[in-house]
């Protein structure tokens, strides 16, 4: 199995990457150090999280070379147009001491008025202008993303949804599938929710693993990019260590009969 998918124009994104939402600056930065140093070469974040700086102080403490990182943000919902969408990518920039972005994300449709159609011809501008080498969105529904093909222009690289064992998103992953837009998954572990399920607790044991790791290779099998967060660099490195061992047919099927369409998160795409 890869460690990395490659996304249009060749370029790569590892499959396992460190989100930091909910930290604040300093436990960002030593979270993202941390990380660097165990191996993570994807990082995670947003604007709305308030720790771009955090993330940048992390990547310059590490030493690594900004060309071996895949950096991730995202712009939020209060600059959805061409215009705001340029100002928004030039501030995270800023904040997080960086030329270029790897990737830019739409963090939420809103679509009264169509503004996630305005805040798309932003990304593909930002993208033009060089500040992003590659342009996505996050929690998407089909129907919106399917909006923003029929524009013409640029297709989204990637939709990051929240995705789990209790919630497999069949519906979108095919419309992924049928799109050319890969799946990145975030609280792959459904926000701890997988830690009390005997089913993934017997996949666990039967693999001398923890049920995080059992959870991850679940999304790695499946052919998912995903997102997981952690503060303890002991939890990083066990979720990092997850292309040592296979899940058998037994096992996924196993996984994914736990799907009940439950959400962690409110359901947006009602609200936008």
């Amino acid at each position: 199995m890869q460690a990395s998918q490659e996304l249009a124009l060749g370029i790569l994104m590892p499959r396992m990457g460190l989100g930091v939402f909910d930290m604040d600056n300093e436990t960002t930065a030593s979270i993202v150090c941390a990380a660097i140093e165990l191996g993570y070469r994807s990082i995670d974040t947003a604007s709305i999280y308030g720790n771009e700086v955090g993330v940048g102080e992390g990547i310059r403490r590490s030493g690594i070379d900004r060309g071996d990182l895949f950096v991730t943000t995202k712009l939020w919902v209060d600059a959805h147009g061409v215009q705001p969408a340029q100002r928004a990518a030039e501030a995270s920039l800023a904040r997080l001491g960086l030329d270029y972005l790897d990737l830019y994300l739409i963090h939420w449709p809103y679509s009264v008025g169509g503004q996630h159609r305005q805040a798309w011809l932003g990304l593909e501008t930002v993208k033009e202008r060089g500040l992003t080498r590659q342009i996505g969105v996050s929690n998407f529904s089909p129907t919106q993303l399917n909006e923003l093909v029929e524009l013409g222009g640029s297709i989204p690289v990637i939709n990051q949804i929240e995705l789990h064992p209790f919630n497999t998103r069949g519906d979108d992953r095919a419309n992924h599938t049928r799109l050319g837009v890969v799946t990145e998954s975030w609280s792959p572990l459904a926000r701890g929710r997988i830690f009390d399920n005997p089913v993934i607790a017997a996949v666990a044991a039967k693999h001398g693993v923890s049920a995080a790791r059992a959870v991850l290779r679940w999304h790695l099998q499946h052919g998912l990019v995903t997102v997981a967060k952690s503060s303890s660099p002991a939890r990083l490195a066990e979720n990092l260590a997850v292309f040592d061992f296979v899940l058998d047919d037994d096992d996924m099927a196993g996984l994914n009969g736990l799907d009940r369409g439950e959400s962690i998160e409110p359901d947006y795409y009602k609200l936008s």
